[in-house]
């Protein structure tokens, strides 16, 4: 667990995403959208290649903030998806979220993130509130 003083940086956390993550988590959410697994269907919609969920990529954060509050209470989760995480056929993306700890308030903690795959921003906008 990260001491959570405000203006604390949190230790940046990186996370990769396979092809086989994609399917899995297709499985496990019932979201089979074939931009997530084909390559010739996400290209065919103007798409880079093979993308992450975007629920995927947001559950990572949730991840992080579970670790670095140690599993506290998340009081809010967001964030505007505003590039796509793309999966290569062979290897990996890497998802880093970093950030510092923001204000304490009645409401609870916030933190100050930056989501990026590969270097590029991914989600915009995050706002994340835990009691801790």
């Amino acid at each position: 667990m990260t001491e959570l003083t405000p203006g604390t940086a949190l230790e940046p956390l990186t996370y990769e995403i396979t092809r086989a993550d994609l399917v899995a988590y297709a499985v496990a959410s019932g979201d089979h959208n074939p931009i997530h697994q084909d390559e010739e269907i996400a290209l065919a919609v103007g798409l880079p290649g093979v993308i992450a969920h975007g629920m995927y990529t947001l559950a990572l954060v949730g991840r992080a903030v579970a670790t670095w509050t140690g599993e506290a209470e998340v009081v809010e989760l967001g964030a505007k998806f505003v590039a796509p995480v793309v999966v290569p056929a062979d290897g990996a993306a890497r998802v880093t979220v970093a950030g510092t700890v923001g204000e304490r308030t009645d409401a609870g903690l916030a933190l100050a993130l930056e989501i990026t795959a590969d270097g590029t921003k991914v989600l915009g906008a995050p706002k994340v509130l835990v009691r801790a």
